[in-house]
């Protein structure tokens, strides 16, 4: 790929990634006042006002929510049943955030953030979902009706609904918050995964406590083995609908972007019902069977996205620092270092047996030549205030600073 640097006032490459057109121009790089050498320049502090306030919520609300619930379940399962829960579903639990720090690797989200994600989950998301059952059980009390579905609507309809809201409503607070670090799908995956994995945990708490109050140790294995072994992944899959959206609607205009949304919701709710009702609607002896008939395809269709939005990552970094190394701001090996996997994995196997604070800066020179590559492709989507020079300024300084941190 050429590019030519140009007036500021010049129109930036049509180009995306996808091939599609941006819906509005974005001024091209400044070219960079003289080729890259080791420069110093005073570091930048970036406004993170949004990102702590977020994290102090998290913790304060999140936090005393997922205490309530832990005392809510203490109530009836007993201090023993309950740890012996929570250790259980400690398992599944590591696994998913596993696959999160992985899909996270490339450009990763702000762990205050990502904190708050798994709070919202683990603590808020429950509550609101026991809260409204609780609301339902009163009204069915105080009008005189009674359950005689066995809990088919429960199941089938009211958690699909009540239960995708409640997690998508964290993913919307973070899609509004970090509007200006919302890069694309990859970014909602990442939260809406954390927040799936905090109220799966707390949920599998629950199961594993019943299981064994009413069960035993073969109840408990059994129910163990159907959430923590073969389906650890399901809140993730559903919930991640509503993440890939939020990344979508960052490049859409405001109808679009809504519509968008309301999909991804869709989308949740309805892998969550087709889950739920298998249990009720398809014969115990067949379970197996629709297992790997239907959920086994649904979660292996999702690992292939995950992967191929993971793959346009990659790709747009390349083509976003090619177009600054053209205006003078990297050498082209720079780029080949920071922009693709072989690159970076050689650029940290030589910093690991370098002193700490050249280790701390290489490690800064990939990071934030990463969120330069998307603030750019911000800026060529055109979607209005998501990110505008000064950032872009800011974030050149910083890599400034990293390069002689490294060379130094």
């Amino acid at each position: 790929m050429t590019y030519e640097p140009t007036p500021a006032h010049a129109a930036a490459p049509h180009s995306r990634p996808d091939g599609s057109r941006p819906t509005a121009p974005a001024a091209a790089v400044r070219p960079a006042a003289q080729p890259v050498q080791p420069v110093w320049t005073a570091p930048v502090r970036r406004t993170r006002a949004g990102i702590v306030t977020l994290a102090v919520a998290g913790l304060v609300f999140g936090g005393a929510s997922l205490l309530l619930v832990f005392v809510y379940l203490a109530t009836f399962l007993g201090a023993g049943t309950l740890l012996v829960g929570l250790i259980l579903a400690l398992i599944p639990l590591i696994g998913i955030l596993l696959a999160v720090r992985w899909i996270d690797r490339w450009e990763p989200e702000p762990r205050p953030a990502l904190w708050f994600a798994f709070l919202w989950g683990a603590g808020v998301s429950v509550v609101t979902a026991l809260l409204f059952d609780l609301g339902v059980q009163l009204a069915r009390a105080g009008t005189g009706f009674s359950e005689t579905d066995d809990g088919f609507a429960a199941a089938v309809f009211q958690a699909p609904l009540v239960e995708e809201a409640a997690k998508g409503a964290g993913v919307l607070l973070l899609f509004w918050v970090l509007r200006r670090r919302f890069d694309g799908p990859v970014d909602g995956v990442v939260y809406a995964a954390t927040i799936a994995a905090g109220f799966a945990f707390t949920e599998n708490i629950q199961y594993f406590g019943v299981a064994m109050m009413e069960g035993g140790a073969e109840n408990l294995g059994f129910t163990f083995l159907v959430r923590g072994v073969l389906s650890p992944f399901a809140h993730v899959m559903f919930t991640a609908c509503i993440g890939i959206a939020c990344g979508l609607a960052v490049r859409f205009r405001p109808v679009a972007a809504f519509a968008t949304i309301l999909l991804g919701f869709a989308s949740a709710i309805f892998l969550h019902f087709v889950w739920n009702g298998a249990f009720f609607l398809v014969e115990s002896e067949s379970l197996v069977s629709y297992y790997l008939a239907v959920q086994v395809p649904l979660f292996l269709a999702a690992i292939v996205v995950v992967v191929l939005l993971r793959r346009q990552e990659e790709r747009v970094t390349v083509l976003r620092l090619r177009e600054y190394a053209a205006a003078g701001w990297f050498s082209l090996a720079e780029v080949g270092m920071l922009a693709t996997r072989d690159g970076r994995s050689q650029a940290r196997a030589w910093a690991s047996r370098q002193p700490p604070a050249r280790k701390r800066a290489m490690r800064d020179f990939i990071h934030n030549s990463t969120r330069l590559a998307f603030a750019r492709q911000r800026m060529l989507n055109g979607t209005a205030a998501n990110v505008d020079r000064a950032d872009e300024s800011e974030l050149l300084g910083l890599i400034q600073r990293d390069r002689a941190g490294v060379i130094t």
